[in-house]
């Protein structure tokens, strides 16, 4: 009897279907990439996952994939899990300015989650193509660490544009300042420690600009032009869905938050793709490197109560087919856990944690029973007469969820390690 008979429906289809890739490289030839060519089809957003932050191997792949969709298949913009307002300077470098040099600064003070090569590539690719890549920010400040590079551009703006605001937006950015961290985790303890008459006056205050700005578009735009209005909204946006994150991500550790309350920065991501594709020119195709759990298409869960709608579920409910997920795993090896420590330098420590052989029931489980190392499959072709996978690794856990409708494509290599992130 045939080995694949004692597989379960999906792992023997996976067996059968799942196509292996050639390098892991990221100068390699592109060829054995070619079959992600009639995955994504003519989809405007391809979202390229990875089950954790700060591991080689995905970064590897998907500097490949970035390499393929701009040189083969004519993509045109890299949006990253980055600051929406401080993204304009990365694009800047990105297209030319300034010297090779100059990029070490820009990023000296965020998070290194993977944008630095993709950029030095961007940079060498611009230099010959006919159409440049741009760059863009998606997120709020270093995931949600300040409001402060979001609301200093906005009073710049108001200075000019409706200097009456400005004890408004000035006095916002003082509470601001007093919490101010590197990323949400060394912020958000800061936060919980203010007065609660600071926090609900910075809330109000934001909120109370934000919808001065809706009310009086018509001026502001007189005053100036539709561009700068643009851009000082969705950045003074980026402000408020921060400072509702505090909140939400307070109660959720309290066990006093509202269901799916922690979804506002996912969509604020979302709106910011959309926001950069609908002013990127007739054509744009973006690529979109982010965690697995912020691009899958299906609500997030923990311990069986929904935590958040993800990045991917507001897209995939905008876009349709224009969004395309494909999720990156691995079987073994090991993994960046994130732990909470307010004395790191952005928050949290970093754990190198091996990992255990994959549980039952989980995709990279299907793909080490199937046998295979660094390979890709097309979940869409897979058999839906059995249920397939209901998990899938978040670091050294697990996120459930049913992962034939979170992603349209699973890469998984062998093993992973942790990047050598310095000091």
């Amino acid at each position: 009897m045939p080995a694949s008979s004692h597989l379960d429906p999906f792992t023997g289809w996976l067996r059968e279907h799942a196509i292996p890739l050639g390098h892991l490289d990221p100068e390699a030839p592109l060829d054995d990439l070619e079959p992600l060519r009639a995955l994504i089809g003519d989809a405007r957003v391809v979202a390229i996952g990875e089950n954790s932050h700060f591991i080689t191997e995905f970064a590897h792949l998907r500097q490949r994939i970035l390499r393929f969709l701009a040189e083969r298949c004519g993509f045109t913009v890299l949006a990253f899990e980055y600051g929406f307002s401080e993204g304009f300077p990365l694009d800047a470098w990105a297209q030319g300015q300034g010297t090779d040099d100059d990029l070490k600064a820009l990023l000296d003070a965020t998070i290194p989650v993977g944008v630095e090569e993709p950029l030095r590539w961007m940079r060498r690719h611009n230099a010959t193509a006919g159409v440049p890549m741009r760059f863009a920010g998606i997120d709020i400040r270093a995931a949600g660490g300040s409001l402060l590079p979001a609301l200093a551009p906005v009073a710049d703006y108001l200075r000019d544009i409706d200097p009456e605001t400005l004890p408004a937006i000035e006095q916002a950015m003082r509470i601001a300042g007093s919490f101010a961290g590197a990323s949400a985790a060394s912020a958000a303890p800061a936060w919980t420690r203010l007065p609660a008459a600071e926090q609900d006056a910075l809330s109000a205050l934001l909120m109370r600009l934000l919808l001065r700005f809706r009310a009086v578009e018509v001026l502001y735009v007189s005053r100036g032009d539709r561009h700068s209005y643009d851009l000082a909204l969705r950045r003074l946006e980026a402000a408020c869905h921060a400072d509702y994150g505090f909140r939400a991500m307070a109660g959720l550790y309290a066990g006093t938050g509202w269901t799916a309350d922690t979804s506002g920065r996912d969509v604020y991501m979302a709106g910011s793709v959309q926001w950069h594709l609908r002013r990127s020119g007739p054509g744009a195709r973006i690529v979109l490197p982010a965690h697995n759990a912020h691009i899958q298409k299906t609500p997030v869960s923990f311990n069986g109560r929904l935590t958040g709608l993800p990045m991917g579920q507001h897209l995939h409910h905008a876009l349709g087919g224009d969004y395309v997920a494909l999720a990156l795993t691995s079987i073994g090896g090991h993994t960046a856990d994130m732990r909470p420590d307010e004395n790191a330098r952005f928050g949290f420590a970093i754990d190198d944690t091996p990992l255990q052989p994959p549980e039952p029931g989980s995709v990279e489980a299907a793909f080490a029973e199937a046998g295979l190392g660094l390979s890709i499959a097309d979940l869409r072709q897979a058999p839906r007469e059995a249920p397939g996978p209901d998990r899938y690794r978040i670091q050294s856990a697990y996120l459930h969820t049913p992962v034939l409708d979170a992603f349209d494509a699973v890469l998984t290599a062998p093993s992973s390690t942790v990047a050598d992130l310095g000091s």
